[in-house]
């Protein structure tokens, strides 16, 4: 019990990895762990898809805003919402084709995610990194396209995979009196949100601040604190309201509105 929780403490984003294949029967072995991941009445309603292909890699760069661990890892994981193989088993089999709605695609991304966070475990267990990719949902439809992915399937969350060769330092999490409410939801004062924040915002700031791009990004646009750096440069309205068009746009295209 006790490494399985270091375990979990231990994790960090991993963004560069050696030159060094992770062999397909690593890949299932860990899969067959992490297929054992709780799923909604047992309907296991995700795929996975496992890229190595540097032509089809190359074609996710922009997808996923260029970033540098698409090209430098041995492998991209990248889990799908998937109600197109059980509504194939419903039809071979007389049955309602359902699952073709809104909330089938949550069931489905719900799974997803449950089953990528046991497939993370998994891999680190067995010495490999991982950095999680925020872009597969945000460019879901184009990302749909380039693997090929049939109705009823969307691609929900996805992450870089392949052996460490950084070791990054620990990142800040929120305290846990900040995050944990007892029976009911307790809203915070002004003073409790201060609070909680506190340590994020000074070692936060000192992490953009440490980076000479990011520095310079930061005085351009005149902001002072995280918050700011969270709402007018990496996460602006105008940028959240497109990804939600866009994610619309796949959930229609794919059949689920």
């Amino acid at each position: 019990m006790n490494q399985i929780l270091d375990l979990m403490k231990s994790h960090r984003s991993i963004r560069k990895y050696e030159n060094k294949d992770v062999s397909n029967e690593l890949i299932l072995e860990i899969l067959e762990a992490a297929t054992m991941a709780s799923s909604s009445g047992n309907m296991q309603p995700y795929s996975i898809i496992i890229t190595r292909d540097d032509d089809i890699k190359r074609e996710l760069l922009p997808l996923h805003f260029n970033q540098s661990m698409v090209l430098n890892s041995p492998v991209l994981v990248t889990f799908c919402s998937d109600f197109n193989r059980m509504r194939k088993w419903l039809k071979y089999n007389n049955a309602p084709e359902n699952f073709d709605n809104f909330m089938s695609f949550l069931i489905g991304m719900i799974d997803a995610t449950i089953m990528s966070q046991n497939f993370a475990l998994a891999a680190e267990a067995r010495g490999l990194g991982i950095c999680y990719m925020g872009t597969t949902l945000a460019s879901n439809l184009e990302i749909a396209k380039t693997l090929k992915l049939p109705k009823y399937v969307v691609p929900v969350v996805g992450f870089s995979l392949g052996y460490p060769a950084e070791s990054p330092e620990k990142r800040d999490r929120l305290p846990l009196e900040g995050i944990i409410h007892h029976d009911v939801y307790k809203d915070y004062t002004e003073e409790e949100i201060q609070n909680i924040y506190s340590s994020k915002e000074k070692l936060g700031m000192q992490r953009y601040r440490s980076s000479k791009e990011l520095s310079e990004i930061i005085e351009k646009s005149n902001v002072d604190n995280l918050a700011q750096i969270y709402t007018k440069i990496k996460y602006t309205r105008e940028s959240h309201i497109k990804y939600s068009e866009d994610v619309i746009s796949c959930l229609r295209e794919q059949g689920f509105l």
